[in-house]
């Protein structure tokens, strides 16, 4: 450009124009936006985790009525691998940047979704299901480390029991969302997260802050090979143990494989200098009460969605969406119980006293549906049951994970929210694996409401198991005077 150019463009474009100056820089996301972007992540991995209990007969049929075993692994095969993954990938995501690695994982949970709406066989579905819970493990410990991020020390318990309470309340709505869909199709389930997906991508994109990772030591594939293995091999022995026997050749395999397998993945946890799991972090008090809780608790709440959704169709004929309506009530009520009621009670009385009421209002509604349901369809029974179930929920999960991650290091956030989450995952499958080997194939209506009743006083037994560490482990210490 000469100088009569020059001369000319400056008189054409002035020097102070706005269009020629760079471009501020993207305004942060307030911490609010952030838990309001990635709360759609959780709400898509934990609303997909329970969605299918409703569907369940439905896909049965049009997968010419294949087993409730076959079935049950539509449910365990997600929640193993979203158990298994959810620590390497959070270890992993540690690495990199987390508003990417969330991304990461909606995408893959938006893709593996279509897929499995186009599934052709129980197969077929099992196995995109794993990929979703692939993506699901990948958006968890990573929409949890972004919260931590941005939230100030003292606001963090908060915005992790909101977090959660959201993800429960995802959770717990799935048999309703599941109901009024599978009216249309079960298929769309899997649908209609696909375009939830691509707009949660889109915003996240354009707002999520950009969280650099840290140099933190590479997970080792094999551990999270180790671990799927054995707790994969232990839900199939529960499962089958009903109709092979206990001293079926198979079974004791199976059995001795899970104790091999995760023995062994204990031993090189202890053992190995980058653990997959580091012992230090049962050293906090509050994460191994937390952690001695969430396992009982987790496994009595996934058998609770199966069994409800199952006997409101198998027993009493119900649709669907006749299902998900009934069960309805408890859901609303944990976002209620969570935000309104939780944070006021630990302020007063500590976390303790509030998991305790968390787990006996819980188990109360296990024993209404125990006493009170039969053969008849009876909605105020179930209703019954829903309500102390649901007030449960709201009182103890949110609880847990703020308990637990409140002790966490900040260079701990994913790492530690993965592992609760791995033992949560977990105890899911090995809850409904527990309620499908009680309940059997039983062949008339009275037998299988003699084995649901046996499955629901069995999870009242185990729910309370997590008593004994709330007393030994979340107690607040009497101040010194």
């Amino acid at each position: 450009m000469n100088s009569v150019e020059r001369a000319t463009f400056a008189r054409a474009v002035p020097l102070d124009d706005l269009s020629l100056r760079p471009k501020p820089p993207r305004p942060p996301a307030s911490p609010n936006t952030v838990l309001a972007i990635v709360c759609v992540g959780i709400c898509l991995a934990n609303l997909d985790l329970f969605i299918v209990n409703v569907a369940l007969p439905s896909i049965g049929q049009d997968f010419k009525d294949a087993s409730l075993d076959d079935m049950s692994w539509v449910l365990n095969g997600y929640a193993i691998a979203y158990a298994a993954l959810l620590v390497f990938f959070g270890r992993l995501a540690e690495r990199h940047r987390r508003n990417l690695s969330f991304l990461l994982g909606v995408g893959l949970f938006t893709v593996a979704s279509a897929a499995c709406a186009a599934a052709s066989n129980v197969e077929m579905l099992t196995a995109f299901r794993i990929v979703q819970a692939a993506g699901a493990a990948l958006m968890t410990p990573t929409s949890l480390g972004l919260l931590l991020a941005v939230f100030a020390p003292e606001k963090r318990g908060s915005a992790v029991r909101t977090w959660t309470a959201i993800g429960g309340l995802a959770a717990a709505l799935g048999p309703v969302v599941g109901g009024v869909l599978v009216a249309v199709n079960w298929r769309w389930i899997f649908f209609v997260n696909v375009p939830i997906g691509l707009i949660a991508m889109v915003i996240g994109w354009w707002k999520l802050p950009e969280i650099e990772g840290h140099d933190a030591p590479r997970p080792k594939f094999f551990d999270a090979v180790l671990v799927t293995g054995g707790i994969g091999a232990l839900t199939f022995a529960i499962v089958k143990v009903s109709d092979w026997g206990l001293r079926a050749p198979a079974i004791g395999y199976s059995f001795a494989a899970a104790a091999i397998l995760l023995a062994l993945f204990v031993w090189r946890c202890l053992r190995l200098k980058n653990p997959f799991v580091d012992p230090a972090l049962f050293r906090i008090r509050q994460f191994t009460g937390a952690a001695l809780v969430m396992a009982p608790y987790s496994a009595a709440f996934g058998a609770m969605l199966l069994s409800v959704a199952l006997w409101e169709q198998t027993a009493w004929g119900w649709s669907a969406l006749q299902t998900g309506l009934a069960i309805a009530p408890g859901p609303l009520l944990v976002p209620i119980t969570s935000l309104l009621v939780a944070g006021r009670l630990i302020a007063r009385f500590g976390a303790a006293p509030v998991v305790t009421a968390g787990i006996v209002a819980f188990a109360a509604g296990l024993v209404a549906w125990a006493s009170l349901i039969g053969p008849e369809p009876h909605p105020a029974f179930v209703i019954l049951g829903m309500i102390p179930t649901g007030i449960g929920v709201g009182l103890t999960f949110p609880t847990l994970m703020g308990v637990s991650a409140a002790g966490l290091p900040p260079s701990s956030f994913a790492t530690g929210s993965g592992v609760i989450n791995m033992i949560r995952q977990a105890s899911l499958a090995i809850g409904v694996a527990i309620f499908v080997a009680i309940i059997g194939s039983p062949s008339s209506l009275p037998e299988r409401l003699v084995a649901f009743q046996r499955g629901w006083w069995v999870m009242v037994a185990i729910v309370a198991l997590g008593l004994v560490p709330t007393y030994l482990y979340l107690r607040q210490k009497p101040k010194a005077p």
